[in-house]
């Protein structure tokens, strides 16, 4: 599951079924969290009225393929600690567990995700209502089904394929660190 998933841009006009996005929304929530805080908090766009405010929130360069996905996530995570007030220090660590929970829950169901940090982080407070000062915007989630790759735009076409990934001797290391 973790080689067939990976971030498409070419997404089919294709609504998602009732149900489907509160689907990923609980395979998030049971992610693990640090003493679990659960600091995460995806505010999503799923109908035109909600996808109209939404949208603009995105770079241009990612607009060209997002606006075709019919479910548009925001994530944010808690800045501090909801019980002691101190800064909480796994909340983007804990907040990304979540998110790979939701992707590979997508995958399952035969969507594809495509996460952007691409967007206008100081914008998408005031447009979901979201307090500054207790969370942290941390990217957007495109959402839906597979379209044809000859849908998109030309340039990136040629990109709609999985890309590489760095040898695990580069990430992974026993005992110290060496210098790739």
């Amino acid at each position: 599951m973790f080689v067939e998933r990976w971030s498409r841009r070419a997404f089919a006009a294709r609504p998602l079924p009732a149900g489907t996005a509160a689907s990923l929304f609980e395979a998030a929530r049971w992610a693990p969290s640090s003493s679990n805080t659960q600091p995460w908090l995806f505010l999503y766009a799923d109908d035109d009225e909600s996808l109209a405010r939404a949208r603009p929130l995105l770079f241009d360069s990612n607009r060209r393929w997002a606006d075709k996905a019919p479910l548009l996530v925001f994530v944010f995570a808690r800045k501090l600690h909801a019980r002691t007030g101190e800064p909480l220090r796994t909340g983007a660590f804990d907040t990304g567990s979540a998110w790979m929970s939701l992707a590979l829950q997508a995958h399952a169901l035969g969507l594809v995700t495509h996460a952007m940090g691409g967007v206008h982080h100081a914008q998408t407070y005031d447009v979901f209502g979201v307090p500054r000062d207790a969370y942290e915007s941390m990217a957007a989630i495109a959402i839906g089904y597979p379209g044809d790759p000859a849908d998109l735009p030309e340039d990136l076409r040629a990109r709609e394929t999985p890309n590489g990934r760095k040898p695990s001797a580069e990430v992974a290391m026993r005992g110290r660190y060496r210098a790739p």
